[in-house]
């Protein structure tokens, strides 16, 4: 028990530096997508420092973090007693939906992050701003569901994750309608 504690643990680090990578990622791409707006040199300087920046967060924080703690989590789910249980249940199947979403997310953010240190911008701040918020709803989700468990109940879990991603695009709409009036 003393060693399935420890790997838990592992795993629980992992995953929150692997979201804080996620996070911070996102946000230095809207200040890498805004610095591509300033003017010379004052742009070349701050592209420049994001990509450094950028390329240390996800080849040294996020992509190993994401890997560590998947390996503890399957070490957990496979070598232990406890985790051979929880895999047959129905909400570790829900969580590890979540975990695949959370893998194409990142996937879509490593595209972004290599078109952005070839400085191809394809995107807005403003959508960034709202890219970020999808990992959010992932860990909103996954941490309802572990802690919930079987008493998870669907329906309002799902109403709930609905009514909390409204909630994060009408503060991102309030954000959007301050920054423009303090631009002004």
């Amino acid at each position: 028990m003393e060693l399935y504690n420890y790997i838990k643990s592992l795993h629980l680090i992992f995953v929150i530096t692997w979201f804080a990578g996620l996070f911070y990622i996102v946000r230095l791409f809207v200040y890498q997508i805004e610095a591509n707006e300033k003017p010379s040199p004052e742009r070349e300087i701050l592209q420049k420092q994001y990509k450094i920046m950028t390329y240390r967060l996800w080849y040294i924080i996020t992509w190993p973090s994401s890997i560590l703690a998947s390996i503890f989590a399957f070490w957990l789910l496979f070598f232990t007693e406890m985790g051979k249980a929880w895999i047959q249940m129905p909400w570790m199947h829900v969580k590890l939906g979540f975990v695949f979403v959370l893998y194409l997310y990142q996937f879509k953010c490593h595209q972004i992050y290599n078109q952005l240190q070839k400085d191809e911008v394809k995107y807005s701040s403003n959508f960034m701003r709202l890219w970020n918020e999808v990992a959010t709803i992932i860990l909103f989700a996954v941490v309802f569901l572990v802690i919930l468990k079987n008493a998870f109940n669907w329906i309002y879990g799902v109403i709930g994750i609905v009514l909390f991603s409204l909630l994060l695009m009408t503060g991102f709409k309030i954000y959007k309608k301050i920054r423009a009036k303090n631009k002004s």
